[in-house]
């Protein structure tokens, strides 16, 4: 029998052979161990970090084999390596440091691993997180946290000092999160003055108003030790009627009357005229001479003044008109106020445009087929246009859509109002009978109020660029536009899904707008032009005007007598609300809003916290007024109005003659009806005369623009009112035919038209233009029919 260690020999013996033959790539010395290594993580995350810091994270290195080796690393930015080589001990580890310095957004990278021949990558990830800045409430503590990407905010223990929100406060210390301050005192021991602290300003202090003397040769003073007092007055002041003959003055505290002295000076200069002064007992100005022009610039053609449209326009100091003829054809040309040519830019069909409004979002014109909207900076292009048929038409049927000044209002954030007008147009030649006669125009039959998008808002950012070109871009069911005008089309121009953005109104709200632009639709950035939202479609009302108020509140009125305020939740039906019930009946087409008051149809005022109206007392004075609609001016405090009318002067009872006709002024108590004052606001008693425009000026002015008719031309007159007196009086030069016109700070802007050529001239002008309220036509330069904040 074979014993056991025998019978193994051969076997064991032929093992140790083949393990010692094999050896499969060693280095001598290394005992039958292959070198290399390999990364124990796949991928590496750094996380959110903080813009603008580092974070750091190893990556772990495991040695295949028992022999060393050198491994060098190396990331994409902003990924980066602590250090270029790493030595693996054999059968060990090692690791390499890697460090993210974070921008803003997501980033990606790759560590690159090499070494003895072998090549490994580990991806690496990390979030820059911008970081939002935290204020802090006084006694609180805010940091951005950066894992939530919010700010968070501590109370600051008890104690801890503080400052105030009121200057009336002082020692501030929190208390449960509150900065809680000791009173301040500001009495300091004067009894002239009266002593108030402010909370925005601290201390406040004003001198005593001491009581006024009856006598008026005297004074009221405060002195520190006895308080109120009565003084002389200095001598010579006035203290009763003046005038070039006799004159009530003091001496010695008392009222004497002496007579006037040569030369005294009795009214005072204006822009066109000197001073008046005292001759021979009577008070005498020199002549009135021309306003000098600061500058006069031809303007290549006619202003047009269709629908009753303003010619001229002024927004941010720059001036707009609208101009047709010449070798350039019709154009919106635009002007700085020194009268420096901005641009001239032609309209895309040549045809005639009326100006409507201006702002920073554009300038809105009233074209043939709609509305249309002009960059006011740059070179005046066309920025949208909105079709009638964009707005709402009744029904199918063929109807043509009207609107015109006074109908049109912009709103502090650029989108247009309109009420629009529908006329039935009779046949398909658009009034023309095709046997050859003529079919007069249809009335119109129904009307409502529109809101146009003035610039992109909110829906540009996802809704795009859709400037009436065609577009062929889509994606999905809407492939292919074919040439619909994105911007302000009707159902039928919407292919597939993007018909989802109108309903059967016609009207498209921001969100729908979002959706209705698929794929590379998308790409689209502004949405100027497009209907958002409109009140029912309702029965004509009469000729109508649109006003908004200064938080931006539309009040509508038409000659039918409604009154209407319109509410507006911002979905895609706004209704009207009736502000009085019954209306305001026998008023014509006029809307003036200013502190708090409506002015309406120059026949009353209501005020816009639902009170009664208070009708104007037309009747009051010694003859009948007709009272024109417009304009009608409110200051910024709603009180008194200006109001213009005709009256005739005719003393048999007959028709009246264009020389009996005249135009007068009248300051209006808003809160009464009463007239606090009327003025004749013709150039001449005697010779007939036109009113143009007016605007208010600061201080309780009104300066109006009127032409005197005189036989050898008619000659154009600014005049400036007061107090029921025509403080001042000053003529363009020559004899000019008036086109438009706009006060502008102590500026005159107008259109003229000379020896044929039409000008634009621009004339400085005693006080400055009023900005707040309704102090022009249509609340200011601009047309934007909005009231201005005092």
């Amino acid at each position: 029998m074979r014993s056991p260690a025998r019978s193994w020999s051969p076997l064991l013996l032929a093992l140790v052979l083949a393990i010692s033959g094999c050896r499969c790539g060693d280095e001598p010395g290394l005992g039958g161990t292959r070198e290399g290594f390999r990364p124990q993580e796949a991928s590496v995350s750094f996380g959110r970090v903080l813009e603008g810091t580092q974070a750091r994270r190893q990556v772990t290195l495991l040695a295949t084999g028992r022999g060393g080796l050198t491994v060098t690393a190396a990331a994409d930015a902003p990924f980066s390596v602590a250090a270029p080589e790493v030595s693996v001990p054999g059968s060990g580890t090692a690791t390499v440091e890697v460090v993210f310095t974070a921008g803003n957004g997501d980033a990606q990278g790759t560590l690159l691993l090499v070494g003895n021949g072998t090549t490994e990558s580990v991806r690496l990830t990390g979030t820059g997180v911008r970081p939002t800045p935290c204020p802090a409430a006084r006694c609180r503590e805010s940091r951005f946290d950066v894992e939530s990407g919010t700010c968070i905010e501590s109370v600051q223990p008890d104690g801890a000092t503080c400052i105030p929100d009121s200057l009336c406060q002082e020692n501030g210390r929190c208390e449960a999160g509150a900065c809680v301050g000791t009173p301040r005192s500001c009495n300091d021991d004067n009894p002239c003055t009266v002593d108030s602290c402010s909370p925005t300003q601290g201390c406040v202090t004003s001198q005593v108003a001491c009581p006024v003397p009856s006598n008026p040769c005297k004074v009221g003073v405060c002195e520190r030790e006895e308080g109120c007092t009565e003084v002389d007055a200095e001598d010579l002041t006035s203290c009763g009627p003046f005038n070039c003959k006799d004159s009530n003055v003091c001496f010695s505290g008392s009222c004497v009357t002496v007579p006037t002295p040569e030369g005294t000076v009795c009214s005072p200069a204006t822009a066109c005229q000197g001073e008046g002064t005292c001759e021979d007992g009577a008070c005498v100005r020199p002549d009135a001479g021309d306003l000098e022009f600061a500058f006069r610039q031809e303007l290549g053609g006619e202003p047009v003044a269709e629908d009753g449209g303003p010619m001229l326009l002024v927004w941010d100091e720059d001036l707009f008109t609208s101009v047709c003829g010449g070798d350039a054809g019709c154009r919106l040309v635009s002007y700085t106020a020194d009268g420096f040519l901005r641009f001239e830019s032609l309209y895309p069909d040549g045809g005639a445009r009326t100006l409507l409004a201006a702002s920073d979002a554009g300038v809105v014109v009233l074209a043939e087929e709609g509305l249309e909207g002009y960059a006011p900076r740059g070179d005046g292009e066309r920025l949208w246009e909105a079709p009638w048929t964009a707005m709402g038409p009744p029904d199918a049927g063929t109807w043509r859509g009207e609107t015109g000044a006074g109908r049109v209002a912009l709103t502090g954030e650029g989108d247009v109002l309109a009420y629009v007008d529908w006329r039935r147009v009779p046949d398909s030649d658009g009034g023309v009978d095709l046997d050859g006669g003529t079919v007069d125009p249809l009335p119109p039959e129904t009307s409502r109020l529109v809101w146009l998008t003035g610039r992109g808002g909110d829906a540009g950012t996802d809704a795009g660029a859709l400037s009436g070109s065609p577009v062929d871009a889509w994606s999905g069911e809407a492939r292919r536009a074919q040439g619909a005008r994105l911007h302000a089309t009707s159902v039928e121009a919407w292919p597939g899904e993007a018909q989802r953005a109108q309903g059967a109104s016609g009207v498209m709200s921001r969100s729908a707008l979002r959706e209705a632009w698929p794929g590379e639709a998308q790409l689209a950035q502004d949405m100027s032009g497009v209907l958002l939202r409109a009140t029912p479609v309702e029965a004509w009302p009469g000729e109508a005007r649109l006003a908004l108020d200064v938080s931006g509140v539309a009040f509508l009125y038409s000659t039918d007598g409604r009154l209407a305020r319109v509410e507006d939740d911002g979905g895609t039906a706004p209704t009207l609300a009736l502000v009085v019930d019954g209306g305001v009946p026998d008023g014509g087409a006029s809307l003036a809003v200013a502190g708090g008051t409506l002015l309406v149809g120059a026949t009353a005022f209501v005020p816009m916290d639902g009170g009664a109206a208070v009708r104007v007392d037309w009747d009051a004075g010694a003859r009948m007024l007709v009272p024109l609609a417009e304009p009608a001016l409110l200051p910024p405090e709603g009180t008194p109005g200006y109001l213009f009318a005709r009256a005739c002067d005719s003393t048999n009872g007959g028709a009246c003659t264009p020389e009996e006709e005249r135009v007068v002024l009248r300051a209006v108590d808003a809160r009464t009806g009463r007239v606090e004052w009327e003025v004749d606001a013709l150039p001449s008693e005697e010779l007939p005369g036109t009113m143009h425009d007016a605007t208010l000026v600061r201080g309780g002015a009104v300066g109006v623009l009127a032409t005197e008719a005189l036989p050898e031309g008619p000659r154009v007159w600014l005049q400036l009112f007061a107090d029921g007196e025509r403080v001042s009086m000053c003529p363009l030069p020559g004899r000019p035919r008036l086109g438009g016109a706009a006060f502008v700070g102590g500026r005159l802007h107008v259109l003229v038209q000379r020896e044929g050529a039409w000008l634009l001239e621009s004339y400085g002008v005693d006080g400055q233009a009023e900005t707040g309220g309704w102090p022009q036509r249509h609340a200011g330069a601009s047309g934007a029919r909005r009231e201005s904040a005092p």
